[in-house]
């Protein structure tokens, strides 16, 4: 019998890295120097606080026994409302974040075709993207997700280049007279792009998705997602400051394809020109995968019972056309009520949305590894480790939603909201599958009325011990403490 051979956690650490490493970085060097040079303290506390999610994201899928990923995590402490509400804004930002991807191609196209194109044009544009690539998933993601693996290398290499040899061009006066343009303090250059620099990580939740193909993985695991993690964030350090020391600041600030022209810089307009239309095919490729990618996060939530049926519906090659037609009408509405008459103030826009939505779910599965880690018996020690790591993630993950702006805390906070709201009818539609299942009725017992007064917590052990001589009674009020009482 053959033995399937395993990844060693140095395989594990470069996989990591390079999944992590994708068109987010595209335009962040343009968004970097609005900020200048000292936008590299963001980098540092964003580092920090990817670096505490991510660890804290290996520990979850470690020792999580429930499917569904973060709304798995988070039903242990959340129950079905919070692993609904994870799934809804992860759905959310995934699709607003496709936007923003397809924005990012557009800024890359206009420089290299050298054309200009006013706001609509733009808006109509990232449009027309979104619609091709999703009609380019309709016989499945086999194709496609190979076109994004080899794609994701023009984004890759660009950034591998510029960060080692790209120091022969680096000119310090540059990169000092570009430091803090706007004479901002440490404090606000610290927070002013802590948000914009949490896009390019935006994933690092799934890097603990290969538990099963790693040595060890108890120890590997938190060592390759760390490492991977750390990785990625050099070369996006080191990239972005490179660039900041060899193109002038209000150059840089205002350009819609920044590593299109520091390669024209280093070398020859032509060769900025490959590198964008490697950047743009990486974007088309990473479209690709993640219209597919949203289609089927909507799909599992809908095989569940948490979104509307139709998003279940698939044709004979397995894709949800009819999920990814609706979801596609969402991204046409969202480019349309977004366009802006800068290009890179629509993407300010999106990429702000997305990161509010994608940080609900990241600060449920913080608080929820103490749950997990007390159901799974892991030593008090080895849990308060991991506990305060967990907390140095969730106070990050609220400082890159203040460091997001009112606009987008607002728009993130009542599309939240609105989600508890189809909540009310998804808890009703939970109910009925259950009782057709018959399965262990988890929404039923919190939806039944009580029999008789609950006992009050501090109350609990003198009823138990001298009030209750029903045996039947003392064992469901041990089993349910007050405010959960057997309803019969």
């Amino acid at each position: 019998m053959s033995v399937t051979r395993k990844m060693t956690v140095v395989q594990l650490t470069m996989l990591t890295a390079v999944n992590m490493l994708g068109s987010g970085i595209v335009l962040l060097p343009t968004k970097l120097a609005e900020v200048g040079g000292i936008s590299i303290l963001s980098w540092l506390v964003t580092a920090t606080g990817s670096l505490a999610l991510a660890y804290s994201f290996a520990r979850c899928g470690m020792l999580s026994r429930k499917t569904g990923g973060m709304g798995g995590y988070a039903e242990y402490t959340f129950g079905k409302g919070g692993n609904y509400i994870t799934n809804y804004t992860y759905g959310l930002s995934l699709l607003i974040a496709n936007v923003a991807i397809s924005i990012t191609a557009v800024g890359y196209i206009q420089e290299l075709l050298q054309v200009r194109l006013d706001s609509l044009q733009v808006g109509l544009a990232t449009i027309a993207l979104l619609w091709i690539t999703t009609f380019a998933n309709f016989g499945g993601a086999r194709i496609t997700g190979r076109i994004g693996s080899v794609t994701v290398w023009g984004v890759i290499a660009p950034v591998v280049l510029v960060s080692t040899i790209g120091w022969f061009w680096f000119d310090s006066s540059i990169y000092a007279a570009g430091w803090n343009p706007h004479d901002k303090s440490w404090y606000e250059a610290a927070g002013a792009s802590v948000a914009i620099t949490l896009w390019a990580f935006l994933g690092l939740e799934s890097a603990c998705a290969n538990t099963d193909a790693v040595e060890n993985p108890e120890k590997n695991v938190p060592i390759a997602v760390l490492g991977g993690t750390l990785g990625a964030a050099v070369l996006y350090i080191v990239s972005t400051n490179v660039i900041a020391g060899i193109v002038d600041n209000p150059e840089l600030a205002a350009s819609t394809a920044p590593f299109g022209l520091v390669f024209a810089k280093m070398f020859t307009p032509f060769v900025g020109d490959i590198v964008m239309g490697l950047m743009v095919l990486a974007c088309i490729g990473s479209l690709l995968g993640w219209q597919f990618t949203i289609a089927q996060v909507y799909k599992s939530s809908a095989d569940t019972g948490y979104f509307l049926p139709i998003f279940a519906k698939t044709n004979k090659a397995g894709t949800p056309i009819v999920g990814m037609l609706v979801l596609l009408a969402a991204q046409t509405a969202l480019g349309l009520l977004t366009i802006s008459p800068d290009l890179s103030k629509q993407f300010d826009i999106l990429v702000n949305l997305a990161v509010v939505t994608n940080l609900v779910p990241y600060i449920l599965s913080m608080a929820a590894l103490m749950t997990l880690q007390k159901v799974s018996n892991v030593p008090p020690g080895k849990a308060l480790v991991t506990n305060i790591i967990a907390w140095v993630a969730a106070a990050y993950s609220y400082l890159a939603l203040y460091s997001s702006g009112e606009q987008a805390l607002m728009l993130g906070g009542v599309a939240t909201l609105f989600g508890y709201t189809l909540f009310g009818f998804v808890n009703n539609r939970l109910i009925r599958l259950e009782a057709l299942n018959n399965s262990v009725p988890t929404q039923t017992v919190s939806a039944q009325h009580l029999k008789g007064e609950p006992v009050p917590v501090n109350h609990l052990n003198k009823a138990t011990s001298g009030a209750c001589h029903d045996g039947k009674q003392a064992h469901a009020r041990d089993a349910h403490p007050a405010g959960q009482q057997s309803a019969g």
